[in-house]
């Protein structure tokens, strides 16, 4: 058959080749015992690694999935070969030259679709980078963008950064001139074709090659220059083709690899800049996607280089995002896959939301890895994001904010950081710890179908409560009767509406629209305050009608309610007004609960505060001072009750 390989030629490719430097591109090694190799397996996801090979007998084999073979295996599932295309591709490494059965080698079925498609993809990323470093008019566009963000023309030849012309045509002529096709070119996504042939996938952008593990250049990302650009994306990426599949790469891995392997951490950050930046700072770990999000395989790919595995000692993950909503999404996603990992992960924001490209240029290189160095872990991230969703202000704010950000902490696999993390977030909540650690226990016992991060997802809120009829107008929440505080703030209110003459004097301004945690018994009490000073008390009706009218309108069918509903409780038989031991009692009861939540929020901002990333000495002192106030208020006020 034209085109078989000579089987000394095979055996010879086999014998050469180094099953272990050849393994050692996708797989990070450590000894296994005399003669042997471990790592975690490319071909299935586990955390004890069962992969093993012996370079002396040129042999790999997984105890997990029970895969197996030699050299030639490896690279054919590894990368996708077949038998002929592994054969060849390791003999391109080792730079020998194959003889076929009819000693010719057939100009494509030789090659191999793959070896083409790399070999028009080096092509290629050759002719950007001379239109980059040498073209005239619309390149230098391109030279000024990266001189901009300090890359000069050493780091566009040490990136491979090009340019590809307007034209249109430009890299098709070339490639055909090279002896390409024009289905390769298309095939490798290259090319596009259209009603009147073919053209440059890429016009007038900035472009980077996108390397396999090995180094191989697979595809292309472009970034946007012109205005009149008839495509509007920023960036625009080479499509799935047999060669790139964009789930499975990583920008910048071939140069990262090595370092991954040797510190057991990586950066991942999110642009190719970003990349540039990092490497040229010194964090030589640093990768990024490419027009995806970080995913599932890109993790697998990730652990099998920093031996992320069960029983070393932690490897390390950095994530950095931008500070803007978009990052915190990001992040609050790469959270969700964090089980996947053994290691522990990090998230490294900028304060000011400069990604690292940007604080390169601001802050030089050090900048760059004090922002790597600075990673906060991924669980203190994600509780910190989430509780910022939240009115901390509040008493129902900060118990929404223990619910949701509960299941963060309860999810924390070494159940020793628990105890820390748990007095870390009732920090940050101004709560008390014994109640942040009944929330966690509570949100560790909880099963659900979807784990924990889907609760944190949700956000842990509460039910709502169903409406009461009349109670509350449109976009208002109704008071929740079954509340023993809500429900005595409405009786409150019942005896202002009804029976105003009963308060001494002044006893009304002792009260403030804040004592009422019902929002909207909170303007009802706001139309009590307005037509107190105004309106005759001793007329039901006159009384009535002024607070309905000072009062916001979605609540004036409550405060007909409220004038009209009896009062439980037993009328004087003298005066037929309610007894003054029922009105000061009631009176002092939402006074004292409404000091009681003012002094809890006092305390909770300085708790806050104690744990804040910049103190407010001021602040503090103002807190300590309105403290004081409030509790002689409370104090003298339960001296009175008793």
């Amino acid at each position: 058959m034209a085109g078989l390989i000579n089987s000394e030629d095979i055996a010879a490719v086999k014998a050469r080749s180094s099953i272990e430097d050849v393994v050692r591109e996708h797989v990070t090694l450590r000894s296994a015992g005399p003669g042997s190799l471990k790592g975690l397996c490319p071909f299935h996801d586990e955390k004890t690694p069962s992969f093993n090979i012996r370079p002396a007998v040129g042999a790999w084999h997984c105890f997990g999935c029970q895969e197996g073979g030699d050299v030639i295996s490896f690279v054919q599932k590894i990368d996708h070969l077949t038998f002929s295309e592994a054969v060849e591709r390791l003999a391109q490494k080792l730079g020998m030259e194959l003889r076929y059965e009819d000693g010719q080698r057939p100009r494509e079925e030789g090659l191999g679709r793959r070896s083409r498609l790399i070999e028009a993809h080096r092509v290629a990323e050759e002719f950007y980078t001379d239109a980059l470093l040498n073209g005239q008019g619309p390149a230098r566009q391109g030279r000024d963008f990266l001189r901009a963000r300090d890359f000069n023309s050493a780091h566009v030849k040490q990136f491979g950064i090009g340019f590809a012309p307007r034209g249109g045509e430009d890299l098709v002529r070339h490639l055909r001139g090279k002896g390409f096709t024009d289905d390769e070119l298309v095939t490798g996504g290259l090319a596009g074709r259209g009603a009147r042939g073919l053209y440059d996938r890429f016009r007038g952008r900035l472009v980077w090659p996108i390397r396999d593990i090995t180094g191989d250049t697979v595809g292309f990302g472009a970034r946007r220059l012109f205005d009149d650009d008839r495509i509007e994306a920023k960036y625009l990426n080479t499509s799935e083709t047999p060669i790139y599949k964009k789930s499975t790469v990583l920008y910048g891995l071939d140069l990262a690899k090595k370092k991954i392997s040797q510190a057991r951490q990586a950066v991942v950050v999110e642009g190719y800049t970003d990349v540039m930046a990092c490497h040229l700072a010194g964090v030589e770990t640093a990768v990024a996607t490419c027009g995806t999000a970080f995913g599932a395989e890109h993790i697998k790919l990730l652990r099998r280089l920093m031996r992320d595995e069960a029983g070393l000692a932690p490897a390390k993950v950095i994530f950095t995002f931008d500070g803007d909503a978009a990052g915190q999404k990001a992040a609050m996603r790469a959270f969700a896959d964090d089980e996947k990992w053994t290691s522990q992960s990090f998230v490294a924001v900028e304060k000011s939301g400069k990604d690292p490209c940007e604080l390169r240029q601001s802050g030089g290189d050090p900048a760059v890895q004090a922002l790597i160095e600075d990673a906060v872990p991924m669980f203190e991230f994600a509780a910190r994001t989430t509780i910022k969703r939240f009115d901390l202000a509040t008493a129902e704010g900060r118990i929404q904010a223990v619910r949701a950000v509960a299941p963060i902490v309860a999810s924390i696999r070494d159940r020793s950081l628990q105890p820390e993390y748990t007095r870390e977030v009732s920090g940050m909540l101004g709560l008390d710890v014994e109640q942040v650690a009944s929330e966690v226990a509570r949100a560790g016992k909880l099963k659900v179908d979807d784990g924990p991060r889907a609760q944190t997802e949700r956000g842990g809120r509460d039910e709502a409560v169903e409406p009461t009829a009349g109670e509350s107008g449109a976009g208002m929440p109704a008071p929740d009767r079954r509340d023993p505080v809500v429900l005595a703030e409405r009786q409150l209110l019942q005896v202002l509406l009804q029976f105003p003459t009963v308060f001494k004097p002044g006893a009304i301004d002792l009260l403030t629209p804040d004592a009422f945690s019902a929002p909207a018994h909170r303007a009802v009490f706001d139309g009590v305050r307005i037509a107190h000073h105004g309106a005759d008390k001793a007329n039901a009706r006159a009384w009535t009608s002024a607070v309905t009218e000072a009062a916001p309108s979605p609540v004036a069918g409550l405060v007909s309610e409220l004038a009209v509903d009896t009062l439980p409780t037993r009328m004087d038989p003298n005066t037929g007004l309610p007894t003054s031991r029922y009105v000061d009692e009631l009176f002092d009861r939402v006074r004292t609960i409404a000091l009681t939540r003012r002094i809890a929020d006092a305390m909770s901002e300085m708790r806050r505060l104690d744990h804040a990333e910049t103190p407010s000495p001021e602040r503090t002192r103002e807190l300590g001072i309105q403290l004081q106030t409030l509790q002689r208020e409370l104090a003298s006020i339960k001296a009175g009750m008793g």
